[in-house]
């Protein structure tokens, strides 16, 4: 987003400079330095001022001076263009009159100013060099040699075009455009064109090619910025300093280094083994996995990564394992060394589960927090320590209230508004005082029986909604623990005094009493939460500091704090060895992934093999169970190269073992990569930003995770927002499917959290969604939602409360544009609407967006189909008449009927309009081709002739010109122009009219 400097008529206003790499602390010169050349007041010179200006931290593609004489008016923003000097510098000479100095800033021409800290430059006349803020007196050229011309040799691919002829058409930076078309280009090799550019002095250029026949590729109209050196482009990606693609290849006869680190782990009749990647001088495949044991010969597995785990094993059998390398060649490393481990008894009840394995795109979701939802048993209703003081027990409204017996009870009111798959808050055994939602794991190999009842387990809910073809994604937590770390891997021995003052909080002792969420103390009448872990005497192999002794603070109430009391990263009561050792400080920076968000989330160390190992076989088991995809929870504060390297590949390997190869495909993994900005780039930073997550790594780090994830963070930031890697897998090639290629796909999506951002206002949300869509590895897999249990629009703290008609008009562009539409719980009737999300626990829940809904649920409903109720009685029947109600339900029918609104992949080229486009999706068996307009008016050009017909009024229109006007019809309301589609898709409705 390009933004105009602000600047008051006397002076430019404090400017934050931003270069390439990051934010860059401008250091503050002495203002009105004289001049050491001042010129006799009677001689007849020009009083003038050489200024030159350091580039080399800078890298910007052009340089502007933006400058006032002394007493005089300042130039037009952005200022007079510098020009090339001397290596590492360019200069400006400026006419001074009068004047005995000036007044000077610098910009990139496009938004990016150093105006020293905001007090600009004072300079002098005559040579004036500013150098990373310093500024001093001298010619830097002066003895420097003239630099030697710049080359770039530019490799361009036409294979996927069929051009005969292409040209290049250039600007060196700074320097002026090729007369059109350009130059032409030498075949080189099959598929490959070549043309070395002279750029002179410059660093790099700007550039489109062209067949020399009136076609482009100007790389979306952003064109191509080159370097210098050998450059290929391909597919509208660009490789600097890139391998000559035309030069012959030696025939590969290293083989790999052998896998070291192997080890293996039993967890009944199974077996996890993971182990450090080979290296290889031109990348490792796969790896051959060989088991002995068990009576039987040897069994060879090939895989993909470096976890595997090895299922079905016969019980109390040692097993033993070695591992080779296999690079592309087919060349084996030597094996291993072996890693033994000895099987377990069969579990007593095997996972009866299976995912149902289609594509997550046709599937819009809904998301519940479970304990929240609805009541199908009240025995296990749980509040915690604060169920009175927050008010919660005047409501009679227990923080642990909705169950999975509830949502079984309900899932034909889901399904009746159409949706084919729930989103569930996390399952596993939470232990914090207030961690109904689930984002505080304890136990993560243990569902939390404050959700399951009997006849409702959690397996009982994936089954019962795979029976109406409904998928359950489950959230996952993999970057931290609860406050009192994970059962099975670390629990912290915490001080606690049970005086007056905490008697409440901290339970009783109890001798062989393990905390489990559910069981209530008979003396306080309320769950057991820490009688398990507290002492008042100091542990035996203590760690923590000053153990006991007050802190010298208060708590809320006015109690003493004591040491050791709170979970802390920085106590010394967690390991190095498994958790982050600090508070995060810079939420953008490297810390972020390094350090802990809040004292409830006590935070692995995933780049940890005990760790990694530990949460692999935890959800090991819910995949398992059949559930069909995961949420992942705070993704962006675990690096990627520990999601690509460990645990995605994980994932995958357990999934495809289990229930198969095209299970695996379509295993929805969907990340919170949380950006709270409306640019494309989290405040310039890569490594935290959505779309980064959905690419694989394009070159190898060190074996150790930790190191490698300080390599990728340090080398992505160099290499900028500029050079990241981009896709056409969402978008028309003009009014055509094509195949995507997901070949350098991380096997993780993402929530948009950029249109999350602006859905404040729908125009806003699509403009913006749709500029970051070159970014991801496939933006149709994004999760598309107004509001959650986090944030509103515009980080809001409140549910979404913009109006109904403003609803319908978000809802209608979700459903029918890129990416998988999602609603929050209760969001079709403005569920607590304006309400804050969350205060904590001193508030009821009553009065939040989490409140309970299970109200507005009351009586009975029966789904015949999708979007479809047969019967309904009670206040669930009067719920399913709300207007929002009505029109989500057309949607999901609608959005089920038409492919190319599901798959297709999207463009606005040929098309006016404010939220208007074309998609289509083409296979073997489906050609689907939609024209969407929403809220307003629109036209299509350049599209194939035909009948259109539309799916919201039956509107049907030949199309002989290749042209279709549409009419605007309303806000919240639109049009879906499908050509030879199936007529109107449902009735008339509030806003589908």
């Amino acid at each position: 987003m390009t933004r105009t400097r602000p600047r008051s008529p006397a002076r430019p206003l404090a400017v934050l400079a931003v270069a390439a790499a990051g934010v860059v602390g401008l250091v503050a010169a002495p203002p009105g330095t004289p001049s050491p050349r001042t010129a006799p007041v009677a001689a007849a010179v020009e009083n003038t001022a050489t200024v030159y200006y350091w580039t080399k931290t800078k890298n910007w593609a052009r340089y502007n001076l933006h400058y006032a004489p002394d007493g005089g008016s300042w130039t037009a923003v952005p200022g007079t263009a510098m020009e090339a000097a001397c290596t590492d510098w360019v200069k400006k000479t400026v006419p001074l009159g009068a004047a005995a100095g000036l007044r000077a800033t610098f910009n990139d021409g496009g938004g990016t100013w150093d105006n020293n800290g905001g007090k600009d430059y004072a300079l002098g006349t005559g040579a004036v060099t500013v150098r990373d803020g310093v500024v001093a007196h001298s010619d830097p050229c002066a003895d420097t040699p003239p630099a030697e011309s710049r080359k770039a040799t530019v490799y361009y691919s036409a294979a996927s075009l069929g051009w005969s002829t292409v040209n290049v058409h250039y600007q060196p930076a700074g320097g002026a455009w090729t007369t059109a078309p350009g130059v032409g280009m030498q075949a080189a090799c099959a598929g490959w064109w070549k043309r070395e550019l002279d750029l002179g002095t410059a660093t790099g250029l700007k550039a489109a090619f062209n067949n020399g026949n009136g076609t482009w590729d100007n790389n979306g109209g952003s064109d191509y910025a080159l370097g210098t050196g050998v450059s290929t482009v391909r597919n509208r990606t660009v490789t600097p300093n890139a391998a000559d693609p035309c030069a012959a290849t030696p025939p590969d006869t290293q083989a790999p280094t052998a896998p070291a680190g192997l080890t293996a782990k039993a967890d009944g009749t199974s077996v996890l083994l993971a182990w450090n990647p080979s290296t290889d001088d031109r990348g490792v495949t796969a790896y051959q996995v060989t088991r002995t044991g068990g009576g039987g010969g040897a069994v060879v597995t090939d895989v993909g990564s470096t976890v595997f785990s090895d299922t079905g094993l016969a019980e109390r059998t040692a097993y033993t394992y070695t591992v080779r390398a296999v690079d592309a060649a087919g060349n084996l490393s030597a094996s291993s060394s072996p890693a033994t481990a000895t099987t377990g008894e069969k579990p007593a009840t095997p996972a009866t589960g299976k995912p149902l394995g289609t594509d997550p795109r046709k599937d819009p979701i809904y998301f519940v927090l479970t304990a929240r939802f609805h009541d199908g048993d009240p025995s296990n209703n749980r509040g915690g320590s604060q169920h009175a003081k927050s008010g919660n027990a005047a409501n009679d409204d227990p923080m642990f209230r909705g169950d999975f017996k509830g949502l079984i009870q309900k899932l034909d009111y889901v399904k009746g508004l159409g949706f084919s798959a729930i989103w569930v808050t996390p399952v596993v055994l939470n232990r914090s005082d207030y961690d109904y939602h689930g984002y505080h794991g304890w136990d993560f190999y243990r569902v939390d029986p404050r959700l399951e009842s009997a006849g409702a387990s959690y397996q009982d809910l994936i089954d019962a909604a795979h029976a109406k073809g409904m998928k359950i994604y489950q959230d996952v937590v993999y970057n931290h623990s609860s406050r009192w770390g994970a059962k099975g891997l670390f629990t912290p021995t915490v001080y606690g005094v049970r005086d007056g003052q905490w008697s409440w909080y901290y339970d009783e002792r109890q001798p062989g009493f393990e905390y489990d969420g559910l069981t209530v103390d008979p003396k306080s009448g309320k769950s057991y939460y820490n009688g398990d872990l507290w002492s008042t005497a100091e542990p035996t192999g203590n760690t923590c500091v000053n153990w006991g002794k007050p802190t010298g603070g208060k708590s809320a109430e006015g109690y003493t704090v004591y040491n050791c009391q709170w979970p802390s990263p920085t106590s010394g009561m967690f390991p190095k060895a498994l958790y982050h050792q600090c508070w995060i400080g810079n939420w953008e920076g490297e810390d972020s992934r390094s350090c802990w968000l809040h004292e409830d989330l006590a935070d692995f160390d995933t780049e940890k093999p005990a760790v990694q190992n530990y949460l692999i076989g935890a959800y090991d088991k819910y995949i398992d169970m059949g559930v069909d995809g995961f949420r992942v929870d705070t993704a962006v504060h675990i690096p990627r190269t520990t999601w690509n390297r460990r645990f995605l590949p994980a994932i995958q390997e357990r999934v495809a073992r289990r229930h198969g190869a095209e299970a695996a495909k379509n295993f929805f993994v969907f990340g919170e990569v949380a950006a709270f900005v409306n640019d494309k780039w989290n405040r310039g930073s890569v490594n935290h930003s959505a779309q980064f997550y959905t690419w694989k790594e394009r070159k190898e780090y060190d074996l150790d995770d930790g190191k490698a994830a300080l390599e990728m963070y340090d080398y992505e930031q160099r290499r900028g927002t500029g050079d990241q890697p981009t896709s056409t897998n969402a978008f028309l090639n003009g009014n055509s499917y094509h195949a995507p290629d997901h070949s350098r796909s991380s096997g993780m999506n993402v929530i948009d959290m950029r249109m999350h951002m602006n859905f404040g206002d729908a125009q806003n949300a699509f403009s913006n969604g749709k500029d970051s869509d070159d970014s991801y590895n496939d933006a149709t897999y994004n999760v598309v939602y107004v509001d959650s249990h986090d944030y509103g629009p515009n980080k809001s703290s409140e549910r979404y409360a913009g109006g109904t008609d403003a609803w319908a008009e978000n809802m209608s562009l979700m459903w029918t544009f890129r990416g998988i539409p999602t609603l929050y719980y209760g969001s079709e009737i403005e569920f607590q609407k304006g309400k804050k999300i969350d205060c904590g626990p001193s508030c009821p829940l009553a009065d939040t967006g989490r409140a309970y809904f299970g109200a507005h649920l009351a009586g009975s409903v029966t789904a015949s189909g999708f979007s479809t109720v047969s019967s309904a009685s009670g206040t669930v029947a009067t719920t399913l008449q709300q207007p929002l109600v009505r029109h989500v339900q057309r949607l999901n029918q609608i959005r089920r009927a038409v492919p190319a609104l599901q798959t297709g992949q999207y463009s606005t080229e040929g098309v006016s309009g404010g939220m208007a486009f074309k998609r289509r999706y083409t296979d073997a068996g489906t050609d689907s081709f939609a024209l969407v307009t929403v809220s307003g008016g629109a036209t299509y050009t350049g599209i194939p002739d035909g009948t259109y017909t539309d799916a919201v009024t039956g509107d049907v229109r030949t199309v002989t010109n290749g042209t279709l006007a549409v009419a605007a019809p309303g806000k919240g309301n639109l049009r879906v122009y499908v050509l030879n589609g199936p007529g109107r898709i449902g009735t008339a409705g509030p806003y589908l009219k």
